[in-house]
């Protein structure tokens, strides 16, 4: 789609907030629809990128994303930040990716704070990028697509538990066991798998 390649015009004003920018992209300016994708596409992509544990196909949601924020500027409700809405629509598209993988985890590029508090002083400092990639990728497949999704947009981007609710389309209860279960999942396969990473004293 053109407008995702669109360079930003000196004609939007670099001051507009979101829910600016949106209101005039809603009207049909893709310079300020061009620079929302511009201040919002790393994000989403590195979101996209924890749910799926993949950067190729992450890049492919993220260009979907907006896409289809583009399509529906319609439906958009200002009284949440733009940015959520995007990580309603990234990540349900990334959760309908998942869904329809093999029972195989093809998780490759999880980062260590997705093992969340599960690691503790102990871990060795020098852990390996890869290495925790790869612990992850294991771990990661115990949980499901929300677990997953909820957990990502609570504890790794920092969204708050009510934009969280509203990007999964749930309630604040919901994301709160979504995320307390992730947890839990993911203290039990590392005490079960690597006992060495977990904090001393052993999983609780």
């Amino acid at each position: 789609m053109g407008v995702l390649r669109l360079l930003v015009r000196e004609k939007v004003n670099v001051e507009h907030d979101d829910r600016q920018l949106a209101a005039l992209a809603r009207g049909g300016d893709e310079a300020a629809f061009a620079l929302l994708v511009h201040r919002h596409q790393a994000g989403v992509r590195r979101c996209a990128a924890r749910i799926l544990g993949d950067d190729e196909e992450a890049r492919d949601i993220a260009q979907l994303a907006f896409v289809r924020a583009w399509e529906n500027l319609a439906k958009y409700d200002a009284a949440w930040a733009f940015s959520t809405w995007v990580y309603r629509i990234a990540s349900n598209l990334a959760i309908d990716v998942l869904r329809s993988r093999d029972s195989r985890d093809r998780t490759h590029a999880a980062h260590l704070r997705l093992v969340g508090e599960s690691v503790g002083p102990s871990a060795p400092r020098d852990l390996a990028e890869g290495e925790v990639k790869r612990i992850f990728a294991e771990l990661a497949s115990c949980l499901t697509p929300h677990q997953r999704a909820a957990f990502v947009l609570r504890e790794v981007e920092g969204l708050a538990t009510a934009e969280v609710a509203e990007a999964l389309g749930c309630s604040e209860a919901t994301v709160r066991n979504h995320v307390f279960q992730a947890r839990a999942t993911l203290r039990k396969e590392l005490a079960a798998r690597y006992p060495e990473y977990l904090p001393k004293g052993g999983a609780r």
